[in-house]
């Protein structure tokens, strides 16, 4: 009886109609990418319009230093998705409860140290950043708050991930929709009723996200059965060696290609800001709009990393191989669609987060168009190949791909098209777009030689 209701929440991606368990996985996916954007860009709107270019300015500059502290919560958690999948597709399913202890454990305890360690160096980051003088009050209190709130970030990065390895698309986007309405209801009470200004926001952020994972936590402990987590509170605290190697081994290089993105962004953002607050506020609504770009794309690279990962530990390669095919024509089909409409009409676009009086910033809209556009389609092709790249396991391919990636593209090409060929602001967008197509070149590469098929098992769990 056990054993039946146990297996409802899991999905086996190993056999069935791929199209049709993509979309179905992906959906719930693409929904919460997009409710996360919405409830990040209601703090820039309302705070735009409330308090003007300093305002947008300050959530901008306050949410990249706070965003940069995610790194590990991002790399490992979407390792421990794709390790928690190939489990599945190896029949191991006796190891989840085992290894979702570690990785929960080891996550936490990286949570509550990073966040001292931004509280003590804040200052530093700010002044790294070329924070506006206008703008650096502002930045200081969102990130204080955020900063302090990060423990509910990781929260929420593990528990969605063990039910996104599961399969499990549609509960994540249940809790993160809570988030949403939460976070747009406290945005009105703290910045438009009690003017507490991008201190505000931020604070609305915290709390949506901390209601968001205690409700995700509580539905996985009630519902333990049925994602077939058999896990005692020892394992959160005592960490199974053999797991928490594998967890580090391919983790490690998916969160150094989330730090190397986000070091690079903070260059990027650092030497945009020295170019005057207009340009600074504008950077913030760029980071939505490269937001609304891997839209899409993440989701399809985390439905297509679970599906990826369980076939290949399976064996069943074919299958491996119209699962790309199918990334690619509906990732590049969203890219088309967003590509003509913000190219026909860029002005209603920008122009929610502007009001009247800054004129300034709208103006650089224009140039920045053909840099969207290239946005769009390097977030799609990179999709399909991560999800090749991350299914497989492989981590030394990550690593490779975090170091051209992350750091020696974003950052030369950022110098080369930004300060060598003085094209500023925009040369330095226009290198930050252009290294997002890297992962795909690398994904092409890894596909043809073949070293995809050679996943190996997860590694045997004394506790298991």
């Amino acid at each position: 009886m056990s054993k039946a209701v146990a297996k409802s929440h899991i999905k086996d991606f190993t056999q069935g109609n791929i199209s049709k368990q993509l979309i179905v996985f992906a959906w719930p996916l693409f929904l919460s990418n997009l409710l996360q954007v919405v409830y990040n860009m209601v703090d820039m709107v309302i705070v735009g319009n409330e308090l003007g270019k300093a305002g947008i300015s300050s959530v901008s500059v306050g949410g990249d230093v706070s965003h940069l502290l995610t790194f590990i919560a991002m790399g490992f958690s979407s390792a421990g998705q794709v390790i928690i999948a190939r489990l599945i597709g190896a029949k191991e399913r006796d190891k989840i409860g085992t290894f979702v202890g570690t990785m929960s454990g080891f996550l936490m305890v990286c949570a509550i140290l990073l966040s001292a360690l931004g509280l003590i160096f804040q200052n530093q980051l700010l002044t790294l950043m070329n924070t506006p003088a206008e703008a650096y009050a502002g930045a200081a209190s969102y990130s204080t708050i955020c900063m302090v709130g990060l423990v509910f970030i990781y929260g929420y990065n593990i528990v969605s991930a063990i039910m996104r390895g599961m399969g499990d698309s549609k509960h994540p986007f249940i809790f993160i929709s809570i988030a949403a309405i939460l976070n747009l209801i406290l945005d009105i009470v703290f910045v438009i009723g009690m003017d507490m200004g991008p201190g505000g926001a931020a604070l609305a952020t915290v709390i949506s996200q901390a209601i968001s994972f205690i409700s995700c936590a509580i539905f996985l402990t009630k519902n333990s059965e049925q994602f077939d987590l058999n896990i005692k509170f020892q394992q959160f605290v005592k960490w199974d060696k053999d797991l928490l190697s594998e967890l580090l081994k391919l983790g490690t290089p998916m969160a150094i290609k989330s730090a190397a993105i986000q070091f690079s962004k903070l260059f990027v953002n650092s030497w945009i800001n020295s170019y005057g607050v207009a340009v600074s506020a504008f950077a913030g609504i760029a980071n939505k709009i490269s937001s609304i770009a891997n839209l899409i794309s993440n989701a399809m690279n985390t439905a297509g990393s679970t599906m990826v990962g369980q076939n290949i530990a399976a064996g069943e390669f074919g299958r491996v191989k119209k699962i790309l095919k199918t990334l690619a024509v509906i990732t590049l089909g969203v890219a088309t669609v967003l590509s003509l409409i913000i190219c026909i009409f860029p002005q209603q676009i920008f122009g929610l987060f502007i009001t009247d009086g800054d004129a300034d910033v709208l103006a650089i809209a224009g140039g920045y168009l053909p840099i969207a556009v290239l946005l769009f389609f390097g977030a799609a092709l990179r999709a399909v190949m991560n999800a090749l790249i991350n299914g497989s396991g492989n981590h030394r391919i990550n690593f490779v791909t975090a170091i051209l990636d992350g750091i020696i593209l974003r950052i030369g090409l950022a110098i080369l098209f930004g300060l060598v060929l003085d094209m500023k602001h925009y040369g330095f967008w226009l290198g930050d777009a252009v290294a997002g197509f890297t992962p795909f070149w690398i994904g092409v590469v890894f596909y043809f030689t073949g070293l995809w098929k050679k996943g190996k098992k997860v590694a045997d769990s004394k506790n298991a």
